[in-house]
């Protein structure tokens, strides 16, 4: 689960006082063992309420208020974004923080709102929605959703670690001589896929789609693309950097996603824009989802 850890504010921090050298040490090496323990997501301090503004919504109307505003301990001086296992843990954390403040303060702890509290409000298509939006936030371009009938690709396979997949490379040298050559082949696309998985690594298809198996070379293997949809992202980039792009969806953009991956293999698609020369252009990345 996420929440968010929110720093009251006193007067002392409304009055503009700045942290000690020893405070600031303190909350550096806290946010260190935060880091290290793969719970800290983000985590800002913020600015006197003097120097914010409110807005007032009454119908259609809009009421700009300038701060400083009244209450100071209904105010927030900083806040962090957690990921937890559970309010235990995260209240754990908070009773090992440093006194935020050179006076008495408190710190609160929100659950933060997942897919799954809003129940069959949340719709499949709003799920997808707010999943396009997520990605956006890290820099991903906006994914498309589509429904693949079920495919067989077949071509070079290797096995990789994730050390060494720097490698898939020199696998696509080796294909690319023999791309529109293959029997059976159905359309020019050509497919990287991603399949087999072991804790340590994974194996790595370079091919096309077919139609039946005669005439395959015997050094050839095939993967099943099933019938289901998939959450497709553009690379724009080099190809030389579509690992990151990988990671960034599997690490960060899935995992808060409110999407649930199949279990089936995921794949590059490299259409016709693809450029051979500057490696660029047509490039996706196909990822399957649990419906």
């Amino acid at each position: 689960m996420k929440v968010m850890v929110i720093v009251k504010a006193t007067k002392e921090s409304e009055a503009g006082v700045m942290p000690s050298e020893q405070l600031l040490t303190e909350m550096g090496n806290y946010n260190e063992e935060l880091m290290k323990a793969g719970i800290m997501l983000a985590g800002e301090g913020l600015h006197p309420s003097s120097k914010g503004f409110r807005v007032r919504f009454s119908g259609k109307d809009r009421t700009v208020i300038d701060g400083p505003f009244a209450e100071t301990k209904e105010l927030i001086a900083g806040f962090w974004m957690w990921k937890v296992d559970s309010m235990e843990e995260a209240l754990d954390w908070v009773k090992r923080c440093p006194n935020p403040h050179n006076e008495e303060s408190e710190i609160e702890i929100r659950r933060v709102f997942e897919a799954e509290d809003f129940g069959e409000a949340f719709t499949p298509e709003l799920r997808e929605q707010e999943a396009s939006i997520r990605a956006q936030t890290l820099g991903l371009q906006a994914p498309r959703f589509e429904d693949l009938p079920e495919k067989t690709i077949a071509g070079i396979n290797e096995s990789y670690t994730f050390e060494n997949r720097g490698d898939i490379g020199s696998q696509w040298d080796k294909f690319v001589s023999q791309q529109g050559k293959v029997p059976g082949q159905v359309e020019g696309n050509s497919y990287g896929v991603c399949w087999n998985y072991t804790g340590g690594g994974f194996d790595y298809l370079t091919g096309v789609e077919v139609k039946g198996s005669d005439g395959l070379p015997s050094e050839y293997s095939k993967v099943t693309l099933p019938a289901g949809r998939y959450a497709v992202f553009t690379h724009p980039e080099s190809v030389s950097t579509i690992a990151e792009t990988i990671d960034t969806i599997w690490q960060k953009w899935l995992p808060d996603s409110g999407l649930k991956p199949a279990e089936a293999p995921c794949f590059e698609r490299y259409t016709s824009e693809f450029d051979p020369e500057t490696h660029r252009g047509g490039i996706e990345i196909w990822i399957p989802l649990s419906q």
